[in-house]
């Protein structure tokens, strides 16, 4: 079974093959989202904790989240989960795809794990270097996270920039994502425009629904006059003949 170890910390990973059957057994029967203790490994990982992430079967079909067995499953999935990558299918179209359950057993073949705890020993090529991230956050809370702003800061001079080099001019320019969720005045003033319209809204459609009950109220009260007018004409010639 092949072992892909992957650090969030540093964005490095790297794959592990071991055949010994006794180290693998603290592997057998965990299920997805569980945490294993490095030292079952080797001595090297003394102190790390990895949790399980996912993983295929030896005929490459994914391990699933929430099926709760070691076989193989045919399910209807949706596009996008997975299992499914949802080629040429419609909106709301289900298909019936096989997909491995999430207890880790004997028929996996790739194991895919993440550094939850660092233990003491640093381990070449995951630990000790560093790859940093291609783009950074977008959203505009992740990026006050990422740089410990107070909500009073323009998170606009924060925003990662990254360098894009053209071949044929070979002038350099860089990017910038687009911030998502920026609370700027304009956005507040849009905002303070589309509830005035929605007060205003609701204010002539109450002043409508009065001058309609009026209107009802006015046909209701002539209908009735008319009736006594009718039923008194009746009553009068009744009496003459």
């Amino acid at each position: 079974m092949k072992l892909n170890v992957a650090n969030p910390a540093t964005g490095c990973q790297m794959t592990i093959e071991i055949d010994d059957e006794q180290k693998l057994q603290a592997f057998y029967d965990k299920k997805l989202s569980q945490e294993v203790d490095g030292d079952v490994i080797g001595m090297e990982w003394e102190g790390y904790v990895f949790k399980i992430m996912g993983g295929q079967d030896k005929q490459g079909f994914p391990m699933k989240q929430g099926v709760l067995t070691p076989n193989r499953v045919r399910l209807l999935l949706s596009k996008g989960s997975v299992g499914c990558r949802g080629n040429l299918m419609k909106n709301g179209e289900r298909r019936r795809r096989s997909v491995r359950g999430c207890i880790v057993s004997h028929e996996i073949s790739v194991l895919h794990l993440a550094i939850v705890k660092k233990g003491k020993e640093e381990v070449e090529g995951l630990t000790t270097k560093i790859i940093p991230r291609r783009l950074g956050p977008k959203r505009a809370n992740n990026i006050r996270k990422l740089f410990n702003l107070p909500m009073e800061d323009d998170v606009r001079k924060y925003v990662i920039r990254r360098e894009v080099k053209r071949e044929k001019s070979g002038k350099d320019y860089s990017k910038a994502p687009k911030i998502q969720r920026l609370v700027t005045p304009l956005t507040l003033q849009r905002k303070r425009r589309r509830s005035a319209l929605k007060r205003r809204a609701a204010l002539k459609s109450k002043a409508e629904a009065a001058e309609y009950e009026k209107l009802i109220a006015k046909r209701n009260r002539e209908a009735r006059e008319s009736r006594r007018a009718s039923l008194s004409k009746r009553k009068s010639q009744s009496k003459k003949e």
